[in-house]
């Protein structure tokens, strides 16, 4: 055990004596007095007598020029110059990012032991719903202590295991994924006055780690980007993948091919290793017993068809669970729903946990090939409009790909969390932010249509959640139909509706090549709360057509722009966004990887 470990071990020993009859107010107490002593032990290692150290040393150097380019570089410098022994070991930018990775695993660490220790002592005092986003922490922290590990192991690797824009995409992905984890965590707390207690006490050690990654991936990007710029003065050309547009057989596609011209993927052209049917009739009667029957971390496909029926049950396929693909008999006939929703007392994360939705969380901390696929299912939550937040999908798998699938609910109907992500031929429908999240997503040659919401909410097709400019995520619409439900259509000039607002300080969307009707507002996006993110956003629109794609009335934020460059336009296509090249092939969907 570290000394760090000794120190809170014996602090948080003296808690015992504490009774679960005390209020609240004193649970909370303790409860922010013990993360706060380990955000403080972290604190001291970080800033106490740096200035003993700073000397002139090429080691010091290397240390402070490294860290100049991260938004934290005093935290960067200091939380290595004070640890004995560490400085020795900087002998380049490398060395400084294997170092910070390790004083972020330290501090997650940390972090996930306060909250098992809170749920251990004061279970009782806690409402449900606290209870829950503290088990969503407990989740998303172990996500981030796999994506820290699988950094490292990528980082031990590097720069000669793979080609340097996979190497670079990939540590990108683990450490942008690692920020939305704590952001994810502190956001289960803002439902109520009572939740946001409860935030309070995790805020400072939450904080703390995504500012550790924050630097991390800045380091990260400092290093991949001057490595590549390298390369390619050295070669005289750019550095790119060479790769094509394939369908499952390898066929090059020499152009962008409509989707009533193309007849791929047959079910009868996959073998299936098992068959769910509610009737009795195949292998398992649910979908979610197939999944906990399936091989663990599996580098091979492990196809799961799933006949027609109406299956209404929690599916979770774990990070464990690697390259299971779902293949229903149509997305008419094969349906997974529920009901689950904020209102009734569950988290945005997990909304769709336990009866509402299909669960899919296969980070590529154990992702050995292609990641999850579904193809032919309808995914749905019928909550409701009044019941706020009711998320039908939530993905945080990377490498994962959904074929001519639908997702249907109201509000947050699919959560794109985290990792990469791809989307063709599918149908999303929704009315406010109804897809959301911090994933780096495309989503091509899909119908996206609002719906008639409550009296007096605006509709809202996207909420992109980047916190951190060097994060590599985003939503990116491209060659798809943006409309409006039949339900809507008729009033819709009663719900306004808009192509996306502001969720986070720095949140990125991308509409291209996209038709776009006369159901979303001429200003295009909408604000979140005032001039929030409205010059640190990033929206971009480019060759969009249709009733609603004039630009002449969008917004006039600094974030907001026409797109005019193909150059620019290029690097929000699947084979730059996502590394499309590298993976998507592999799944046997269509997909285009450029304009």
């Amino acid at each position: 055990m570290s000394k760090i470990k000794q120190i809170f071990a014996g602090i948080s020993d003296s808690g015992k004596n504490i009774t679960m009859s005390k209020k609240k107010k004193t649970l909370f107490t303790v409860v922010f007095a013990t993360i706060f002593l380990v955000a403080a032990i972290i604190g001291i290692v970080a800033g106490v007598n740096s200035h003993k150290n700073s000397g002139n040393s090429p080691s010091h150097t290397i240390l402070k020029n490294s860290c100049s380019s991260t938004l934290y570089p005093e935290l960067c410098y200091s939380a290595i110059a004070t640890v004995p022994g560490a400085t020795e070991k900087v002998t380049s930018l490398k060395a400084v990012i294997e170092i910070s990775l390790n004083l972020t695993t330290t501090a997650v660490e940390q972090n996930f032991f306060a909250i098992k220790k809170l749920l251990a002592k004061r279970s009782k005092d806690l409402t449900k719903r606290e209870k829950g986003a503290l088990h969503d922490c407990l989740e998303t922290i172990d996500e981030t202590l796999d994506e820290l590990h699988k950094a490292l192991e990528d980082l031990h690797e590097y720069p000669n295991k793979k080609s340097l824009n996979q190497h670079a995409d990939d540590l990108k992905t683990l450490i942008s994924s690692a920020i939305t984890n704590q952001e994810t965590c502190l956001d289960g707390f803002s439902h109520d006055e009572a939740d946001k207690k409860v935030r309070k006490v995790l805020e400072k050690g939450e904080v703390h780690v995504e500012k550790m990654c924050s630097n991390a991936l800045a380091l990260i990007k400092n290093m991949t980007d001057t490595d590549i710029a390298n390369y390619e003065m050295k070669m005289g050309r750019k550095l790119k993948e060479e790769v094509n547009d394939h369908h499952e057989d390898g066929v090059k596609w020499p152009e962008w091919m409509p989707a009533g011209d193309r007849r791929l993927l047959q079910a009868t052209n996959v073998n299936a290793d098992v068959v769910v049917a509610a009737d009795g009739s195949g292998n398992f009667k649910t979908v979610a017993a197939a999944v906990a029957a399936a091989p663990e971390k599996s580098s091979k496909r492990y196809v799961i068809r799933i006949k027609a029926g109406v299956y209404r049950e929690t599916v979770d396929v774990s990070k464990k669970k690697t390259n299971i693909m779902f293949l229903g008999d149509g997305r008419t006939t094969t349906i997974i729903t529920g009901s689950k929703n904020v209102v009734d007392g569950s988290t945005t994360f997990n909304s769709c946990h336990r009866s509402s939705c299909v669960f899919v969380f296969l980070l590529v901390a154990v992702v050995v090939g292609e990641g999850f696929l579904a193809r032919d299912i309808t995914i749905q939550n019928t909550a409701g409009p009044s019941k706020h937040q009711a998320v039908a999908l939530r993905v945080g798998a990377d490498l994962a790909a959904f074929y001519r699938c639908d997702f249907l609910a109201y509000q947050d109907t699919l959560y794109v969390h985290s990792n990469r992500q791809f989307f063709v031929g599918c149908f999303v429908a929704g009315t406010v932010d109804f897809i959301f999240g911090n994933s780096a997503v495309v989503l091509q040659d899909c119908d996206i249509h609002a719906r008639r919401p409550n009296s007096g909410q605006k509709n809202m097709v996207t909420a992109q959640g980047r916190t951190d400019p060097n994060q590599n995520t985003g939503i990116v619409i491209q060659k798809s139909r943006i409309g409006a439900t039949k339900d809507l259509q008729p009033v819709q000039n009663s719900f306004p509706t808009y192509l996306g607002r502001p969720w986070k300080e720095y949140s990125r969307t991308v509409v291209m090549q996209t038709a776009i009707s006369d159901v979303i507002n001429p200003a295009g996006w909408h604000e979140w709360d005032g001039n929030f993110a409205l010059n640190t956003l990033f929206y971009g629109e480019y060759q969009n057509s249709g009733a609603g794609a004039a630009t002449s009335g969008r917004v006039k934020w600094k974030g907001f722009k026409v797109i005019t460059s193909s150059t620019e336009a290029q690097t929000f296509t699947p084979g730059n966004f996502i590394a499309g090249g590298s993976w998507l092939s592999s799944s046997g969907f269509p997909f285009s990887l450029g304009l």
